[in-house]
C-alpha cells in the first residue's frame, strides 16, 4: 500500500532533548511569556502596541482592513517613512555615532559606517535618484554584492517611495532581465563587481546585457568596487560621481502604510518568477518586532550578524529593515566563508565581538563537514544567541551549532518564515522557550499558524499535515506584482480562508511544530526555492536535449540537491563531458544555485495517462529507494527500463 501525502508528511523521527533558557537569560529577556497572553487576549491591540515602536507622522484609522480577503490592509490611514524609522530617528535621538555596519570585504578591506554617516549617504542617494527622474512609485532594480552601498540603495529607494526589487548578484542575464521586465524598472543600481572566492566577480556585464533587452531602463548607477575595466554606455553613471557629489540635504516625505516598499521575486511552479509585493507599515512593524523579540537584541551592547545575502528576503528583513529600525550594530561580510581560509566566519565573529549570529542550516552543515577544530581555534565567547533560517535544520546540525559554536550556553532560535510572510512566523523565544533540536516550535505572539490535514482540519499532537496561516499578519505579502489572480491561485486556493505556500509540518506530542520541507514541485536548495520547471526549461533550451524532468533529492549538505533526467535528441548515451556541459548550461542560464547535482540520461520518462511526469517516482530513483506506486503510469514497465538503462551520472 502506498503512502498518502498525509502519511508522508507525518514521517519524522522523534526528538526528546530539550534545553531551557538559563535563569540569567530569562531575567533580562526582551519578551516574556506574557506576550503570548497579551496577543491571545486581543491580537489586533497587540500589533498596535508593536506598531507604536515605530515613528508615525499620522496615526492609523484602522488596525486591519480584512473586508476583501485575502487582500489585507494594515494600519490604514497611517503614514510613515521607512528610511526615517531606520536612520533619522536614531540620529535625532543622539545615536549618530553608533556603528550601523562593520563592513568586512572578502579581500580584507574594512569600513565602519555610523548611523550619521549612513543617513548622510542615503540622503545623497535619494537626491541622486530623484535627479535621475525616479519618483514615488517608480521601480528600481538593485543587483549588487554585499557592500554597504546595497543597504544605502535600498533605504534611498524607501526614502523616496520608489519600490525596489533586489536581484541576487549571482543570477544570470535571463533571470535579471525577466525581473526587470516584470517590474517595469526605470533604473538599475549595480557595481562593477564584487569579490568572491578570492577573485573579482563581474556584475556590470550581466546588467549591460539585461539592459539591452529591457527598454524600460533609463539609467544604470554603478558602484566602483573591484576597479576592473567595464564597458561604458550613455545610460551609465558612476556612484562616486553621482551620489557622493549630491546634496546631503533631503526632506523625507511620509507615505501611506500600504505604499509598496519592495518587490522580491521568488520561483514559481510555472517557471515564471513571482513578484512578491510587500508594503510599508505592517512589514516594518513585524520585522522590527520579531528582530527585537526572537534575537533578544540589546542595541546598546549587541553586535548582530545575519549572514544572508541582500538578494534574499532574509537580507531585506534581517539585514536592512528590522535591525536598522531597532538601531542595531551589525556586521556585513562580502565574500564566501572559506576565503581565504575555512575559519573566516569565526575569525570575523572574534574580530567584531559578534553576540548574535543568524545563518542557514546549509552553512552549518558545511562548517560541520570542515571539522570541529576550525571554530575551536577562535574565541567565540562573545556569542549569546544563535539563529537558523532558510530550511528545516536537522537535529544533528542543531546540536553541533549549539555545542561547537554556542558552547552549550547560547539559545538556538530556529526560525520559520518565507519570502511571502515577510518576517519570522514560527520560532522559539530565547528567554521563554525550552528549545528542541530541529524544531521551530511555536508561532510567535500574534501569529495564527496551524497544521491541517487534507480537509483543512487541525491535526492533533503527533500528527502531520500542511502548514497554514489562519489569520492575516502585518508583514504578509499583499499580492503578486501585476497578477492578483495568481496570488489567489497560488496561496489561497488549497484551503478555504487559509494561506498555504506548500510546506509540510508535524506537531509533536507537546504541540511544537517541526517543518518537513516542501510538498510541491518547488525544490529547496541551500535555503532557496527553485522551480523544477525553470530548471527543466533551461535543460531543454540546450540543443541536444529533447525532454527533461527535474526533482529535488535529499542532500546532506544543501538540504535538497537537483537531479535531472534528460532524453537526448538523436542519442541514447552521453559522455561525462557532455553531462558536465548540460550542468554548466543550467548554471549559466539560471545561475550557479540551480546547477544540477546529477544529470541522468534516460530513453523515456514516467508519465500518467494525461501526460503528467511522475516526479515522485524519479525522486525514488534519485534517492535510491524502493519505487512507489506505478499503477497510474501510462506504461507501468517504464520505471524498470529507466533503472536498467541509466547510463551516466555527473558528480562534482
Amino acid at each position: 500500500m502506498t503512502e498518502t501525502p498525509q502519511e508522508t508528511l507525518a514521517n519524522l523521527l522523534s526528538e526528546d532533548r530539550t534545553f531551557p533558557p538559563s535563569p540569567e537569560f530569562t531575567r533580562s529577556a526582551n519578551v516574556t511569556e506574557s506576550a503570548y497572553d497579551e496577543a491571545a487576549a486581543d491580537r489586533l491591540a497587540f500589533w498596535e502596541t508593536q506598531a507604536r515602536r515605530l515613528d508615525w507622522t499620522k496615526e492609523w484609522d484602522q488596525t486591519l482592513d480584512w473586508s476583501n480577503p485575502p487582500f489585507a490592509k494594515w494600519f490604514t490611514g497611517g503614514e510613515l517613512n521607512v528610511a526615517v524609522n531606520c536612520l533619522d530617528r536614531h540620529v535625532e535621538a543622539g545615536l549618530g555615532d553608533r556603528v550601523a555596519i562593520h563592513f568586512e570585504g572578502e579581500p580584507g578591506d574594512t569600513r565602519t559606517v555610523t548611523y550619521a554617516e549612513m543617513l548622510d549617504e542615503v540622503k545623497r542617494a535619494a537626491n541622486a535618484l530623484t535627479d535621475l527622474g525616479v519618483e514615488a512609485g517608480d521601480r528600481v532594480v538593485i543587483y549588487m554584492p554585499m557592500i554597504p552601498q546595497a543597504a544605502v540603495a535600498m533605504l534611498a529607494c524607501a526614502r523616496i517611495g520608489a519600490p525596489h526589487s533586489v536581484v541576487f548578484g549571482g543570477f544570470s542575464v535571463d533571470a535579471l532581465s525577466s525581473r526587470i521586465e516584470d517590474a517595469g524598472a526605470k533604473v538599475v543600481i549595480t557595481a562593477d563587481g564584487g569579490f568572491r572566492k578570492g577573485k573579482a566577480s563581474a556584475l556590470k556585464p550581466t546588467v549591460d546585457a539585461a539592459a539591452e533587452r529591457c527598454p524600460s531602463i533609463e539609467k544604470v548607477l554603478v558602484v566602483r568596487r573591484t576597479g576592473e575595466d567595464v564597458e561604458w554606455h550613455d545610460r551609465d553613471l558612476w556612484w562616486h560621481e553621482t551620489v557622493d557629489t549630491a546634496s546631503n540635504e533631503h526632506e523625507a516625505r511620509s507615505f501611506d502604510a500600504e505604499h509598496p516598499l519592495f518587490i522580491l521575486y521568488t520561483s514559481g511552479t510555472t517557471g515564471r518568477p513571482k513578484g512578491i509585493l510587500h508594503t510599508s507599515g505592517g512589514y516594518l512593524t513585524q520585522t522590527a518586532y520579531t528582530h527585537h523579540a526572537v534575537f533578544d537584541l540589546k542595541p546598546e551592547t549587541d553586535v548582530y550578524w545575519c549572514a544572508a545575502d541582500i538578494g534574499w528576503v532574509t537580507g531585506h528583513s534581517y539585514v536592512v529593515y528590522g535591525p536598522m529600525a531597532n538601531g542595531a550594530t551589525q556586521v556585513m561580510y562580502e565574500g564566501t566563508p572559506d576565503t581565504p581560509h575555512k575559519g573566516r566566519i569565526w575569525e570575523i565573529v572574534e574580530k567584531y565581538g559578534v553576540s548574535i549570529l543568524y545563518t542557514a542550516p546549509t552553512a552549518i552543515r558545511t562548517y560541520m563537514k570542515w571539522g570541529d577544530d576550525i571554530p575551536d581555534r577562535f574565541d567565540l565567547s562573545s556569542l549569546r544567541v544563535l539563529g537558523s533560517v532558510g530550511e528545516p535544520i536537522n537535529p544533528e546540525a542543531w546540536m553541533w551549532y549549539r555545542e561547537h559554536i554556542g558552547h552549550d550556553k547560547c539559545p538556538v532560535v530556529d526560525t520559520w518564515w518565507q519570502t511571502e510572510t515577510g518576517a519570522i512566523m514560527v520560532s522559539p523565544l530565547p528567554g521563554v522557550t525550552a528549545t528542541k533540536p530541529g524544531s521551530a516550535q511555536r508561532p510567535l505572539p500574534g501569529i495564527s499558524v496551524d497544521v491541517v490535514d487534507d480537509e483543512g482540519e487541525s491535526v492533533p499532537n503527533g500528527g502531520g499535515g500542511f502548514l497554514t496561516i489562519r489569520e492575516p499578519w502585518p508583514s504578509m505579502l499583499r499580492t503578486i506584482w501585476g497578477d492578483d489572480q495568481r496570488f489567489l491561485d497560488t496561496y489561497w486556493s488549497r484551503f478555504a480562508n487559509m494561506y498555504f505556500a506548500g510546506d509540510g509540518a508535524k506537531r509533536d506530542d507537546d504541540g511544537d511544530i517541526w517543518l518537513l520541507g516542501r510538498v510541491d514541485d518547488v525544490m529547496l536548495v541551500s535555503g532557496h526555492n527553485i522551480s523544477t520547471t525553470e530548471v527543466e526549461s533551461a535543460l531543454v533550451s540546450h540543443d541536444t536535449v529533447a525532454e527533461a524532468a527535474v526533482v529535488g533529492a535529499t542532500d546532506p549538505l544543501t538540504g535538497q540537491g537537483i537531479v535531472a533526467f534528460v532524453i537526448l535528441r538523436g542519442a541514447t548515451e552521453s559522455s561525462p563531458e557532455h553531462l558536465a556541459e548540460l550542468r554548466g548550461h543550467v548554471a549559466s542560464t539560471l545561475g550557479p544555485i540551480a546547477k544540477p547535482r546529477q544529470v541522468m540520461v534516460v530513453s523515456e520518462l514516467p508519465k500518467t495517462r494525461s501526460g503528467k511526469i511522475m516526479r515522485r517516482l524519479l525522486r525514488d530513483i534519485a534517492e535510491d529507494r524502493k519505487l512507489g506506486d506505478v499503477t497510474t503510469l501510462q506504461d507501468s514497465s517504464v520505471m524498470a527500463r529507466i533503472k536498467e538503462g541509466l547510463q551516466a551520472r555527473s558528480e562534482d
